[in-house]
Protein backbone atom coordinates (compact mmCIF):
# COMPACT_ATOMS: atom_id res chain seq x y z
CA UNK A 1 0.00 0.00 0.00
CA UNK A 2 2.82 2.44 0.83
CA UNK A 3 4.41 1.92 -2.59
CA UNK A 4 1.10 2.66 -4.28
CA UNK A 5 0.62 5.81 -2.25
CA UNK A 6 4.17 6.96 -3.10
CA UNK A 7 3.49 6.30 -6.79
CA UNK A 8 0.30 8.38 -6.67
CA UNK A 9 2.05 11.17 -4.78
CA UNK A 10 4.85 11.24 -7.35
CA UNK A 11 2.34 11.41 -10.18
CA UNK A 12 0.39 14.19 -8.45
CA UNK A 13 3.61 16.19 -7.97
CA UNK A 14 4.65 15.80 -11.60
CA UNK A 15 2.07 18.19 -13.11
CA UNK A 16 3.00 21.21 -10.93
CA UNK A 17 6.66 20.65 -11.84
CA UNK A 18 5.80 20.53 -15.54
CA UNK A 19 3.74 23.74 -15.21
CA UNK A 20 6.62 25.57 -13.47
CA UNK A 21 9.22 24.42 -16.01
CA UNK A 22 6.93 25.35 -18.91
CA UNK A 23 6.23 28.82 -17.47
CA UNK A 24 9.97 29.41 -16.92
CA UNK A 25 10.76 28.28 -20.47
CA UNK A 26 8.14 30.61 -21.96
CA UNK A 27 9.44 33.53 -19.87
CA UNK A 28 13.06 32.94 -20.95
CA UNK A 29 12.15 32.59 -24.63
CA UNK A 30 9.97 35.70 -24.48
CA UNK A 31 12.66 37.73 -22.71
CA UNK A 32 15.89 36.67 -24.45
CA UNK A 33 14.79 36.01 -28.02
CA UNK A 34 13.61 38.30 -30.77
CA UNK A 35 10.84 36.10 -32.13
CA UNK A 36 8.08 38.06 -33.82
CA UNK A 37 5.49 35.85 -32.17
CA UNK A 38 3.02 36.22 -29.32
CA UNK A 39 5.17 33.87 -27.21
CA UNK A 40 3.34 34.69 -23.92
CA UNK A 41 0.17 33.26 -25.45
CA UNK A 42 1.67 29.86 -24.67
CA UNK A 43 1.08 30.63 -20.97
CA UNK A 44 -2.44 29.40 -21.69
CA UNK A 45 -0.99 25.87 -21.52
CA UNK A 46 0.23 26.61 -17.98
CA UNK A 47 -3.26 27.77 -16.99
CA UNK A 48 -4.86 24.64 -18.44
CA UNK A 49 -2.37 22.45 -16.59
CA UNK A 50 -3.08 24.24 -13.31
CA UNK A 51 -6.76 23.29 -13.52
CA UNK A 52 -5.71 19.65 -13.00
CA UNK A 53 -4.15 20.24 -9.58
CA UNK A 54 -5.30 23.68 -8.32
CA UNK A 55 -8.42 25.02 -6.65
CA UNK A 56 -10.39 27.91 -8.16
CA UNK A 57 -8.51 30.70 -6.37
CA UNK A 58 -5.18 29.09 -7.18
CA UNK A 59 -6.05 28.91 -10.91
CA UNK A 60 -6.93 32.61 -10.84
CA UNK A 61 -3.57 33.28 -9.16
CA UNK A 62 -1.77 31.28 -11.89
CA UNK A 63 -3.57 33.34 -14.54
CA UNK A 64 -2.50 36.63 -12.92
CA UNK A 65 1.04 35.27 -12.46
CA UNK A 66 1.26 34.47 -16.17
CA UNK A 67 0.07 37.98 -17.03
CA UNK A 68 2.63 39.35 -14.56
CA UNK A 69 5.42 37.36 -16.23
CA UNK A 70 4.32 38.72 -19.60
CA UNK A 71 4.50 42.32 -18.35
CA UNK A 72 7.79 41.66 -16.55
CA UNK A 73 9.32 40.37 -19.77
CA UNK A 74 8.18 43.53 -21.57
CA UNK A 75 9.70 45.68 -18.80
CA UNK A 76 13.05 43.85 -18.93
CA UNK A 77 13.22 44.36 -22.69
CA UNK A 78 11.97 47.95 -22.61
CA UNK A 79 15.46 49.28 -23.42
CA UNK A 80 15.19 47.73 -26.88
CA UNK A 81 13.04 49.21 -29.60
CA UNK A 82 9.38 48.71 -28.88
CA UNK A 83 7.48 47.89 -32.04
CA UNK A 84 3.80 48.12 -32.75
CA UNK A 85 3.78 44.37 -33.41
CA UNK A 86 5.30 43.76 -29.98
CA UNK A 87 2.58 45.79 -28.25
CA UNK A 88 -0.11 43.94 -30.21
CA UNK A 89 1.44 40.57 -29.35
CA UNK A 90 1.49 41.50 -25.66
CA UNK A 91 -2.15 42.57 -25.79
CA UNK A 92 -3.16 39.38 -27.61
CA UNK A 93 -1.23 37.26 -25.09
CA UNK A 94 -2.82 38.93 -22.05
CA UNK A 95 -6.27 38.58 -23.60
CA UNK A 96 -5.59 34.90 -24.39
CA UNK A 97 -4.40 34.19 -20.83
CA UNK A 98 -7.39 35.97 -19.27
CA UNK A 99 -9.87 34.26 -21.62
CA UNK A 100 -8.33 30.82 -21.04
CA UNK A 101 -8.45 31.30 -17.26
CA UNK A 102 -12.12 32.31 -17.38
CA UNK A 103 -13.16 29.50 -19.72
CA UNK A 104 -11.16 26.87 -17.83
CA UNK A 105 -12.82 27.86 -14.55
CA UNK A 106 -16.25 27.88 -16.18
CA UNK A 107 -15.79 24.44 -17.73
CA UNK A 108 -14.45 23.03 -14.46
CA UNK A 109 -17.42 24.53 -12.55
CA UNK A 110 -19.88 22.93 -14.97
CA UNK A 111 -18.05 19.61 -14.70
CA UNK A 112 -18.21 19.79 -10.91
CA UNK A 113 -21.92 20.64 -11.01
CA UNK A 114 -22.60 17.70 -13.32
CA UNK A 115 -20.63 15.38 -11.02
CA UNK A 116 -22.56 16.59 -7.97
CA UNK A 117 -25.83 16.04 -9.83
CA UNK A 118 -24.79 12.47 -10.66
CA UNK A 119 -23.80 11.91 -7.01
CA UNK A 120 -27.19 13.14 -5.81
CA UNK A 121 -28.95 10.93 -8.35
CA UNK A 122 -26.88 7.95 -7.19
CA UNK A 123 -27.82 8.73 -3.57
CA UNK A 124 -31.52 8.82 -4.45
CA UNK A 125 -31.13 5.51 -6.27
CA UNK A 126 -29.46 3.93 -3.21
CA UNK A 127 -32.20 5.11 -0.86
CA UNK A 128 -34.90 3.89 -3.25
CA UNK A 129 -33.24 0.49 -3.54
CA UNK A 130 -32.93 0.14 0.23
CA UNK A 131 -36.59 1.08 0.59
CA UNK A 132 -37.49 -1.84 -1.66
CA UNK A 133 -35.31 -4.13 0.48
CA UNK A 134 -36.79 -3.11 3.84
CA UNK A 135 -38.28 -6.52 4.58
CA UNK A 136 -35.07 -8.32 3.62
CA UNK A 137 -32.88 -6.01 5.70
CA UNK A 138 -35.23 -6.28 8.68
CA UNK A 139 -34.98 -10.07 8.46
CA UNK A 140 -31.18 -9.95 8.32
CA UNK A 141 -31.07 -7.70 11.39
CA UNK A 142 -33.67 -9.73 13.27
CA UNK A 143 -31.68 -12.97 13.03
CA UNK A 144 -28.65 -11.84 15.09
CA UNK A 145 -30.92 -9.93 17.49
CA UNK A 146 -32.99 -13.05 18.12
CA UNK A 147 -29.79 -15.03 18.64
CA UNK A 148 -28.64 -12.35 21.10
CA UNK A 149 -31.79 -12.83 23.18
CA UNK A 150 -31.37 -16.62 23.14
CA UNK A 151 -27.73 -16.44 24.22
CA UNK A 152 -28.58 -13.86 26.90
CA UNK A 153 -31.23 -16.16 28.40
CA UNK A 154 -28.83 -19.11 28.22
CA UNK A 155 -26.20 -17.06 30.05
CA UNK A 156 -28.67 -16.27 32.84
CA UNK A 157 -29.56 -19.96 33.22
CA UNK A 158 -25.90 -20.95 33.49
CA UNK A 159 -25.30 -18.23 36.09
CA UNK A 160 -28.27 -19.16 38.34
CA UNK A 161 -27.21 -22.80 38.48
CA UNK A 162 -25.83 -24.02 41.78
CA UNK A 163 -22.89 -23.86 41.38
CA UNK A 164 -22.84 -21.43 38.42
CA UNK A 165 -21.41 -22.86 35.21
CA UNK A 166 -19.03 -20.04 34.37
CA UNK A 167 -17.49 -21.72 31.29
CA UNK A 168 -20.88 -22.12 29.60
CA UNK A 169 -21.89 -18.60 30.64
CA UNK A 170 -18.68 -17.22 29.18
CA UNK A 171 -19.31 -19.00 25.87
CA UNK A 172 -22.89 -17.67 25.79
CA UNK A 173 -21.65 -14.12 26.36
CA UNK A 174 -19.06 -14.57 23.57
CA UNK A 175 -21.81 -15.68 21.17
CA UNK A 176 -23.99 -12.78 22.34
CA UNK A 177 -21.25 -10.25 21.58
CA UNK A 178 -20.66 -11.83 18.15
CA UNK A 179 -24.36 -11.66 17.23
CA UNK A 180 -24.71 -8.08 18.48
CA UNK A 181 -21.64 -7.08 16.47
CA UNK A 182 -23.10 -8.71 13.36
CA UNK A 183 -26.36 -6.78 13.76
CA UNK A 184 -24.41 -3.57 14.28
CA UNK A 185 -22.40 -4.18 11.09
CA UNK A 186 -25.58 -4.66 9.03
CA UNK A 187 -27.04 -1.43 10.39
CA UNK A 188 -23.75 0.39 9.73
CA UNK A 189 -23.72 -0.81 6.11
CA UNK A 190 -27.31 0.36 5.62
CA UNK A 191 -26.51 3.75 7.15
CA UNK A 192 -23.47 4.12 4.91
CA UNK A 193 -25.61 3.47 1.83
CA UNK A 194 -28.20 6.06 2.88
CA UNK A 195 -25.69 8.81 3.71
CA UNK A 196 -24.92 11.49 1.18
CA UNK A 197 -21.24 12.28 1.56
CA UNK A 198 -18.39 13.35 -0.75
CA UNK A 199 -16.77 10.43 -2.60
CA UNK A 200 -13.72 8.97 -0.88
CA UNK A 201 -10.50 7.51 -2.24
CA UNK A 202 -9.74 4.59 0.03
CA UNK A 203 -7.99 1.30 -0.63
CA UNK A 204 -10.75 -1.30 -0.80
CA UNK A 205 -11.08 -5.08 -0.82
CA UNK A 206 -13.70 -5.82 -3.49
CA UNK A 207 -14.28 -9.30 -2.07
CA UNK A 208 -15.20 -7.81 1.31
CA UNK A 209 -17.61 -5.41 -0.42
CA UNK A 210 -19.27 -8.33 -2.22
CA UNK A 211 -19.67 -10.31 1.00
CA UNK A 212 -21.09 -7.29 2.84
CA UNK A 213 -23.59 -6.69 0.03
CA UNK A 214 -24.70 -10.33 0.03
CA UNK A 215 -25.17 -10.07 3.80
CA UNK A 216 -27.80 -7.36 3.23
CA UNK A 217 -29.89 -9.35 0.74
CA UNK A 218 -29.25 -12.95 1.75
CA UNK A 219 -32.89 -13.55 2.68
CA UNK A 220 -34.04 -11.96 -0.61
CA UNK A 221 -31.92 -14.46 -2.53
CA UNK A 222 -33.07 -17.35 -0.38
CA UNK A 223 -36.77 -16.49 -0.69
CA UNK A 224 -36.47 -16.46 -4.48
CA UNK A 225 -34.91 -19.96 -4.44
CA UNK A 226 -31.71 -18.87 -6.14
CA UNK A 227 -28.55 -20.94 -5.90
CA UNK A 228 -25.36 -18.98 -5.28
CA UNK A 229 -21.91 -19.62 -6.68
CA UNK A 230 -19.36 -17.37 -5.04
CA UNK A 231 -15.96 -17.57 -6.73
CA UNK A 232 -13.78 -14.88 -5.18
CA UNK A 233 -10.08 -15.12 -5.93
CA UNK A 234 -7.65 -14.55 -3.07
CA UNK A 235 -5.12 -12.72 -5.24
CA UNK A 236 -7.50 -9.93 -6.28
CA UNK A 237 -5.64 -6.63 -5.77
CA UNK A 238 -7.02 -3.81 -3.66
CA UNK A 239 -8.63 -0.98 -5.62
CA UNK A 240 -8.79 2.70 -4.80
CA UNK A 241 -12.21 4.32 -4.67
CA UNK A 242 -15.40 5.00 -2.75
CA UNK A 243 -16.77 1.99 -0.85
CA UNK A 244 -20.40 3.14 -0.84
CA UNK A 245 -20.46 3.81 -4.57
CA UNK A 246 -18.86 0.47 -5.49
CA UNK A 247 -21.21 -1.35 -3.12
CA UNK A 248 -24.12 0.37 -4.85
CA UNK A 249 -22.94 -1.00 -8.21
CA UNK A 250 -22.60 -4.55 -6.82
CA UNK A 251 -26.02 -4.32 -5.13
CA UNK A 252 -27.67 -3.08 -8.33
CA UNK A 253 -26.19 -5.86 -10.47
CA UNK A 254 -27.18 -8.58 -7.99
CA UNK A 255 -30.76 -7.29 -7.65
CA UNK A 256 -31.08 -7.01 -11.43
CA UNK A 257 -29.96 -10.64 -11.75
CA UNK A 258 -32.46 -11.77 -9.11
CA UNK A 259 -35.32 -9.92 -10.81
CA UNK A 260 -34.33 -11.29 -14.22
CA UNK A 261 -34.38 -14.89 -13.01
CA UNK A 262 -37.78 -14.30 -11.37
CA UNK A 263 -39.21 -13.55 -14.81
CA UNK A 264 -38.54 -17.05 -16.10
CA UNK A 265 -39.37 -20.56 -14.89
CA UNK A 266 -36.94 -22.33 -17.21
CA UNK A 267 -34.16 -24.36 -15.64
CA UNK A 268 -32.39 -23.76 -12.33
CA UNK A 269 -31.86 -20.23 -11.10
CA UNK A 270 -28.14 -19.78 -10.47
CA UNK A 271 -26.38 -16.53 -9.60
CA UNK A 272 -22.61 -16.56 -10.03
CA UNK A 273 -20.40 -13.82 -8.62
CA UNK A 274 -16.76 -14.02 -9.58
CA UNK A 275 -13.71 -11.85 -8.95
CA UNK A 276 -10.31 -12.46 -10.53
CA UNK A 277 -7.08 -10.60 -11.01
CA UNK A 278 -6.97 -8.80 -14.33
CA UNK A 279 -3.90 -8.90 -16.57
CA UNK A 280 -3.95 -5.10 -16.80
CA UNK A 281 -2.94 -4.65 -13.13
CA UNK A 282 -6.51 -4.51 -11.89
CA UNK A 283 -9.43 -6.79 -11.24
CA UNK A 284 -12.38 -8.23 -13.12
CA UNK A 285 -15.75 -8.65 -11.39
CA UNK A 286 -18.52 -10.73 -12.99
CA UNK A 287 -22.20 -11.10 -12.05
CA UNK A 288 -23.78 -13.88 -14.11
CA UNK A 289 -27.41 -15.08 -14.03
CA UNK A 290 -29.48 -17.78 -15.74
CA UNK A 291 -32.45 -15.55 -16.51
CA UNK A 292 -34.05 -14.86 -19.89
CA UNK A 293 -30.98 -13.00 -21.08
CA UNK A 294 -30.71 -9.86 -23.19
CA UNK A 295 -31.64 -9.34 -26.82
CA UNK A 296 -29.04 -7.87 -29.21
CA UNK A 297 -31.01 -4.60 -29.13
CA UNK A 298 -30.92 -4.54 -25.33
CA UNK A 299 -27.18 -5.24 -25.25
CA UNK A 300 -26.61 -2.09 -27.30
CA UNK A 301 -28.83 0.14 -25.15
CA UNK A 302 -28.80 -1.47 -21.70
CA UNK A 303 -26.68 1.33 -20.18
CA UNK A 304 -28.62 4.18 -21.80
CA UNK A 305 -30.56 6.50 -19.49
CA UNK A 306 -34.26 5.62 -19.12
CA UNK A 307 -33.90 2.40 -21.10
CA UNK A 308 -35.23 -0.59 -19.16
CA UNK A 309 -36.29 -4.17 -19.82
CA UNK A 310 -38.53 -4.19 -16.72
CA UNK A 311 -42.18 -3.17 -16.78
CA UNK A 312 -41.82 -1.09 -13.62
CA UNK A 313 -38.21 0.00 -14.08
CA UNK A 314 -36.91 3.57 -14.30
CA UNK A 315 -33.94 2.79 -16.51
CA UNK A 316 -31.44 4.62 -14.30
CA UNK A 317 -29.76 1.87 -12.25
CA UNK A 318 -27.28 0.69 -14.89
CA UNK A 319 -26.71 4.23 -16.13
CA UNK A 320 -25.67 5.29 -12.63
CA UNK A 321 -23.58 2.13 -12.25
CA UNK A 322 -21.70 2.93 -15.46
CA UNK A 323 -20.99 6.51 -14.35
CA UNK A 324 -19.66 5.22 -11.01
CA UNK A 325 -17.44 2.60 -12.63
CA UNK A 326 -16.09 5.08 -15.18
CA UNK A 327 -15.43 7.61 -12.40
CA UNK A 328 -13.24 4.89 -10.84
CA UNK A 329 -11.29 4.55 -14.10
CA UNK A 330 -12.99 1.27 -15.00
CA UNK A 331 -15.35 -0.17 -17.58
CA UNK A 332 -18.64 -2.09 -17.37
CA UNK A 333 -20.24 -4.14 -20.14
CA UNK A 334 -22.84 -6.85 -20.67
CA UNK A 335 -22.68 -10.07 -22.68
CA UNK A 336 -24.90 -13.08 -23.24
CA UNK A 337 -24.44 -16.04 -20.88
CA UNK A 338 -24.82 -19.25 -22.86
CA UNK A 339 -27.01 -21.22 -22.94
CA UNK A 340 -29.18 -18.55 -21.28
CA UNK A 341 -28.90 -15.55 -19.06
CA UNK A 342 -26.74 -12.45 -18.96
CA UNK A 343 -23.29 -11.64 -17.68
CA UNK A 344 -22.27 -8.20 -16.44
CA UNK A 345 -18.56 -7.60 -16.08
CA UNK A 346 -16.61 -4.77 -14.48
CA UNK A 347 -12.90 -4.08 -14.88
CA UNK A 348 -11.31 -1.77 -12.32
CA UNK A 349 -7.73 -0.48 -12.11
CA UNK A 350 -5.86 -0.67 -8.84
CA UNK A 351 -5.55 3.10 -8.50
CA UNK A 352 -7.48 6.19 -9.56
CA UNK A 353 -5.91 8.84 -11.75
CA UNK A 354 -5.05 11.95 -9.81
Amino acid sequence: MKLRNVRLLTKASFLPLVAIVLALAIFLIDTFTDLELAVPAFYTAVVLLSVRFCEKREVIFVGFACIGLTLLSDYLTSDTATTEAGVINTGISILAIASTTYLALKIEAERTAAYEARSQLAHISRVTTLGELTASIAHEVNQPLAATVINGNACLRWLVDDPPNLDEARQAVTRLIKDATHASEIIAHVRALTKSSPPAKDWLDINEIIRATLGLIESEIRENHISMRIELSDDVPAVQGDRVQLQQVVLNLILNAVEAMNRTTAGPHVLTIRSVKNDAKGLLLSVVDTGPGLSPKSLDRIFDAFYTTKSDGMGMGLTISRSIVEAHGGRIWATANLPRGAAFQISLPTALES
